[in-house]
Formats: C-alpha cells, structure tokens, sequence
C-alpha cells in the first residue's frame, strides 16, 4: 500500500476512535448502533479499511456527531480516495489490491471480469499466481499480498452487504498453476455461491455477449467504478462514468446465468479439470 495512502487511513482511523472514546462508546456497541459489522469499525480504526461515503454516514449519525465533526470525517474520507486513485503501486507490486482496497467499505460491490477472477474470489493459490506474475515482484512482497487479500475477502459474509460477481465461462478456463489448482479454485466458488450475501452469474460460452469486453472492472455501491488495465487499476468516481459502466455491468448481468445453472456449470469444468489432470505434469 502507498505511504502516503497508509498514512491518510491512519489518520481517519484515529479520528474516529477518538470521537468514539469521547462518546464513551466501545466498537462493538458503535457497529451495533451503525447498522455494520464489528470487523469494519475496527479495521477502519487501525487504518487496514477504507469506509464507503454510506458507512462513514452511518458511524457519524451513530456517534451524534455535529456537522462541524462529521465534516472532518468526511475531508478525511475525500484524502484517503484521492490517494487511492493516485497511487500506482502496492508495496513493490501493481495496483493489485486497489480494488480490495476500493471495496472493503462498500455496502453494494458488481464486478464483472472477463479473464481473471475477481479478487474477492481468488484462492490464496490463485492469487500468488496474480502477484507473482507482476514485474519485478519478490517472494516477500507477494506473500504479504496474498495474506492480505484473503484477509479483506471476510467481508463477503459480513451482514448488510451484497456483492454480485458476473464472469465470462473464459475466466473459468484461463488457469495458471496446475489444474488441482483450478479444482480448489472451482470447489471455492461453489461455497461462495452458497452465500446469501453474495450472486455469482456465468456468462456460457454458448451464449453471445451483449458487447465484446475490453477489460474488467468493479463497481462500489453507486459511487465509484474501479477499472482494470494491464498497467494498474484506477478508481473513477465521476457520476457519469459509473453510469456507463453501471448500464455495462446490467447488460452483461442480464446474459449470465445464476443459481441451479451456473452451479452445474462449474460442476462440468470441474469434471473436466480432473480429466485434464490425469493428462498434464505439474
């Protein structure tokens, strides 16, 4: 992560720990009157999350605050976005976490994906093969990375959020490493999809798209759209081009099979990843 980015969510964290200690509150009581989860109140405090504009909204009508207050929070808020969409590293790596970074705080997270699975998704096997794959990455800096993508993934269970992933059936068949690892890969989707917190659609290859995918991207809740490209990720927070992508994200959603389908679907490649192993040398 960024100095600089690190730095401003250490900075708002302690902010609202203070006003939560002023307000003779504990962090499991302010989750409790804010409607979120007690992880997040932590993580935000200790600088490790960026809170949604809805969930800071939450912890500043939790706290009482007055206008002059929640203000703050919100300048905070506002220097921890720029910094995101600024940086252009994470800790020797691509912007390869800018999109954890960008959704640890949204109550409503899209994302659609046409080669690599979303980050959310990713097996800790599968995204060392994400890291290791970027220039001039080292072992230490991507295992940090790992660690810390699994750890943001708790926030697929946490109650009050919804996230809806759509793939194209290539993202199933694109596959670093060997093909147990697509099979561990595979058995984790069946358990995310089980969720009911989350919707995970599959574009089949027997159906057209509704337009041709240039590139992957993430929306978080109706405020930002985080874009991917082989150079980094950026975070667009201009109204007009999260509406385009919003419409983007409908169009293919509406192509995508979901539950019983796409179930049976993963099933099938999973079949066929195991006939695949009997044939390829790791």
């Amino acid at each position: 992560m960024g100095s600089e980015r690190r730095e401003r969510m250490r900075v708002l964290g302690a902010r609202l720990r203070v006003l939560r200690a002023e307000a003779g509150l504990t962090g499991a009581a302010l989750a409790q009157r804010a409607g979120v989860g007690q992880p997040t109140v932590s993580k935000v405090e200790t600088g490790r999350m960026v809170p949604s504009v809805d969930v800071l909204d939450r912890l500043c009508r939790a706290l009482n605050l007055d206008e002059s207050a929640a203000r703050e929070l919100r300048d905070l808020l506002v220097a921890v976005e720029s910094a995101i969409a600024t940086d252009s590293e994470v800790e020797g790596l691509p912007a390869g976490l800018v999109v954890d970074d960008a959704v640890r705080g949204a109550r409503s997270v899209r994302s659609f994906q046409c080669v690599v699975l979303p980050a959310l998704l990713q097996s800790a096997e599968y995204a060392r093969h994400v890291f290791e794959s970027a220039p001039d990455s080292t072992p230490e800096a991507v295992g940090r990375a790992v660690a810390a993508r699994v750890e943001r993934q708790s926030v697929l269970y946490e109650p009050g959020r919804e996230s809806v992933f759509v793939l194209t059936e290539a993202v199933l068949r694109t596959w670093p490493g060997t093909p147990a690892l697509m099979l561990a890969q595979l058995d984790r989707l069946l358990a995310v999809e089980s969720l009911s917190t989350v919707r995970l659609g599959v574009i089949p290859w027997r159906r057209p798209v509704p337009l041709l995918p240039r590139h992957g991207f993430t929306l978080c809740d109706e405020q930002a759209v985080v874009i991917e490209a082989f150079t980094g990720e950026r975070v667009a927070v201009d109204s007009a081009e999260v509406a385009a992508y919003e419409e983007t994200f409908d169009r293919f959603q509406g192509t995508a099979v979901f539950g019983d389908e796409v179930r049976e679907l993963l099933l099938r490649v999973m079949k066929e990843f195991r006939e695949l192993g009997d044939t390829v040398t790791p």
